[in-house]
């Protein structure tokens, strides 16, 4: 508001007499004490819409009935533009309830600047607290919400009539009945600047002219109207003074085609990969940075920026994240690593000028896949030689050796169970007895072997005989140890590593 407006708005018009002869009296300073700034204890009246109340708004910017040094040490000094900009955010949202984060987000100011604004739009009488947010220890804040108030000198200002259409409700439900003549102006006026949206000061100027006048601007709390914008807020209910239909651009005539004009949204640029902008050499860098970090395990968690300082020169020789890890193939990646952006810069260090071709390139790539799909058919192999192991038939020992002496063994069994080369049976049972005895070569051999497996927790040559003969060989003992490994082998809550 200038300051020629002012001082009118702080004029309380008398009441209208027959021929509208008006008596002026001087507003006293505008402040609602914290017992006064609860819903339940406020003496304005809560405004019907989010525009009217941004009427109130500027009315109090521009009048200067508060001041909010008057009755704080700190924080903003006057009712201003900034003050106006946190109103404005408000008005937008139904129910008023703002997390102080939305609010910095956008305005753009700090924590306490926020909280600063909106305990002046409280002492304005300008908001009232409906329920009060909570910050407790361990639990998520709870945001406040508001009733957004029209102060009761506003209308005593402006000579507005109220009236309380139901006597049972509460005082603050009162509305607008009736406006005095003296009043009429300065509410036109009020509407104007309601219909405006405030802009954040611009940081820089181009000229001392326009800082001069930019700070000026400032100082005397004037607002910046945004060029060709229409007031549209989508928690508007009742109407204003003010037409907006004035503003209002319809296309001529010769830009329609057969009734129908172009879509207002803006085309694609065609010159352009998909429609986007082409990456510069800092936005490439930080792409393969990007990429590296989710497809390489030990870069998970560094920082992108370090990591698009790193791999600066590869990136800026055209390489992807594909020749990277190609190039890493054949560096060579260690099992544990404590600093990834540290190791990283050791591996790519001169890769630019190894591989310093497309052609390179494409070969490290054919010879790295390669490279991955030998070890991907290795592993293969290995899982089906172990499932064979556990669940196919049993297979001979490795060693040369344990395999004569098992098929001995096997054969002597036989012969002992079919009644062996021998008529005489009582020379069978001698034999027999013999071959068991713990001082035979071949069983004290087979034993021997027996116990080496045990130790590294193989069971091949104990389980390769059926469970009578290997008791007959080996004893209850080994037996058992041989059975709690197999148990535990095929257990799922298990893992037997060999050393």
């Amino acid at each position: 508001m200038s300051a020629v407006a002012a001082p009118a708005a702080a004029m309380i018009p008398a009441a209208r007499s027959s021929a509208d002869n008006v008596a002026v009296t001087v507003l006293p300073a505008l402040y609602v004490p914290e017992v006064s700034q609860w819903l339940s204890t406020s003496t304005g009246r809560i405004a019907p819409d989010g525009y009217s109340w941004m009427q109130a708004v500027h009315w109090v910017a521009g009048s200067g009935l508060y001041r909010p040094r008057r009755h704080r040490s700190h924080g903003p000094r006057s009712f201003g533009p900034t003050t106006v900009r946190v109103a404005q955010e408000l008005a937008q949202l139904f129910p008023c309830r703002p997390g102080v984060e939305y609010l910095v987000r956008r305005t753009g100011l700090s924590e306490r600047s926020v909280e600063y604004h909106l305990g002046m739009l409280r002492e304005a009488g300008l908001l009232a607290y409906i329920v009060r947010g909570t910050r407790i220890s361990g639990e998520t804040a709870q945001a406040s919400e508001f009733a957004r108030m029209i102060p009761v000198e506003f209308d005593t200002a402006l000579g507005i009539r109220t009236v309380l259409r139901d006597e049972s409700a509460p005082t603050y439900t009162r509305a607008m009945s009736g406006i005095a003549e003296a009043g009429r102006e300065l509410m036109a006026k009020l509407a104007k600047k309601a219909a405006r949206k405030v802009r954040k000061p611009r940081s820089k100027t181009s000229s001392k002219a326009s800082a001069k006048g930019a700070r000026r601007r400032t100082e005397q709390g004037v607002v910046t109207a945004v060029s060709d914008e229409v007031r549209c807020t989508p928690m508007q209910v009742g109407t204003s003074g003010l037409s907006t239909a004035g503003t209002t651009s319809l296309p001529p005539e010769s830009k329609l085609a057969s009734g129908v004009s172009k879509s207002p949204t803006p085309k694609k640029s065609s010159s352009k990969a998909g429609g986007r902008r082409k990456l510069n050499v800092v936005g490439r860098r930080y792409q393969l940075a990007r990429e590296l970090t989710q497809e390489l395990d030990w870069l998970r968690g560094c920082s992108v920026p370090r990591i698009a300082w790193v791999a600066r020169n590869v990136a800026d020789a055209g390489w992807t994240v594909t020749d990277v890890k190609a190039w890493l193939h054949f560096r060579g990646e260690a099992a544990h690593v404590r600093r990834g952006s540290g190791l990283l810069a050791v591996l790519l260090a001169n890769a630019e000028n190894v591989l310093d071709t497309p052609a390179k390139r494409t070969d490290a790539i054919e010879q790295w896949r390669g490279a991955q799909e030998a070890a991907r058919r290795d592993r293969i192999q290995q899982v089906r030689a172990r499932t064979e192991r556990y669940e196919g038939d049993w297979q001979a020992p490795v060693s040369r050796a344990v395999q004569l002496e098992v098929e001995a063994a096997i054969a002597q069994v036989r012969e002992l169970e079919h009644g062996g080369r021998h008529q005489d049976q009582d020379h069978v049972g001698d034999s027999q007895h013999a071959a068991l005895e713990p001082g035979d070569e071949e069983i004290t051999a087979l034993i021997a072997a027996a116990d080496e497996e045990l130790k590294a927790g193989e069971t091949t040559l104990i389980t390769g005989f059926d469970p009578e003969t290997a008791l007959q060989i080996f004893g209850a003992e080994r037996v058992r140890r041989a059975d709690q490994f197999e148990r535990l082998a095929h257990s799922s809550l298990t893992t037997i590593r060999y050393r």
